[in-house]
């Protein structure tokens, strides 16, 4: 393989569009029945344009996206710390397993320290033991103390 990792792009929509979708099929064999709404239409929509909603980093081999990180950056009230929010990281399941992910993985990594970040932070969805495994392999831990909470803007 011959990686190269570059920002992602307004003409990556589509190419991102259909990973997402493989990306939700996979969570959805795992028994994950969330809304899956990332289109190339809403990847252009939200990533680009006055207020962008993240940013993305792309792992292009022959001129062919085979996978993709989302992020955006946050902060850590209670270490007082930035951190770089992983979205979402997929990579096609013809290219894994030859170095792409962990490719991705340090380019974001490379990414916060430049944006004053001491940390990444994402979620694995708890069925996804490949991922967690993956990201255990690189040194991630896991928070075990803490759990997502979610509510609509709209019910306050």
């Amino acid at each position: 393989m011959s990686l190269i990792i570059r920002p992602a792009l307004a003409t990556d929509a589509h190419a991102i569009g259909n990973l997402a979708r493989q990306f939700a099929g996979y969570l959805r064999s795992l028994g994950d029945l969330s809304e899956f709404n990332l289109t190339a239409e809403r990847y252009l929509q939200d990533g680009f344009g006055t207020q962008p909603a993240f940013s993305g980093i792309v792992g292009e081999d022959n001129g062919k996206v085979v996978g993709y990180l989302l992020y955006h950056f946050g902060y850590d009230s209670d270490a007082a710390v930035r951190n770089l929010h992983i979205v979402d990281l997929y990579v096609d399941q013809n290219s894994r397993r030859q170095g792409a992910g962990t490719a991705l993985m340090r380019a974001a990594a490379e990414i916060a320290l430049a944006g004053g970040a001491v940390e990444l932070i994402w979620s694995v969805y708890r069925p996804n033991t490949l991922a967690a495994e993956f990201y255990e392999r690189l040194g991630a831990q896991r928070i075990s103390n803490l759990f997502f909470m979610t509510l609509r803007a709209d019910a306050l």
